[in-house]
């Protein structure tokens, strides 16, 4: 196949929105399942309630668990 081809060319774009696609479902899957894991460790408080609350420390937690989760997903996709 010529690599300068259209054909060759439009399958290259499919291949990189067939990995968005992919690399995106694995990140919200990675942060769901991360989130829920957290929840179950942290029995004493209720991180949801906390952060309506305008606790700005347990949001701090919660953005920087879904920073390396995206990290950590990302390296491995």
């Amino acid at each position: 196949m010529d690599v300068f081809s259209w054909s060759h060319t439009f399958l290259m774009y499919l291949r990189a929105i067939g990995w968005s696609i992919v690399a995106s479902v694995g990140f919200a899957f990675g942060v769901g399942l991360a989130l829920k894991v957290f929840d179950k460790l942290s029995v004493s408080i209720d991180e949801w309630e906390e952060i309506k609350n305008g606790n700005i420390g347990v949001a701090l937690i919660m953005v920087s668990l879904i920073v390396m989760v995206g990290l950590l997903v990302y390296k491995v996709i």
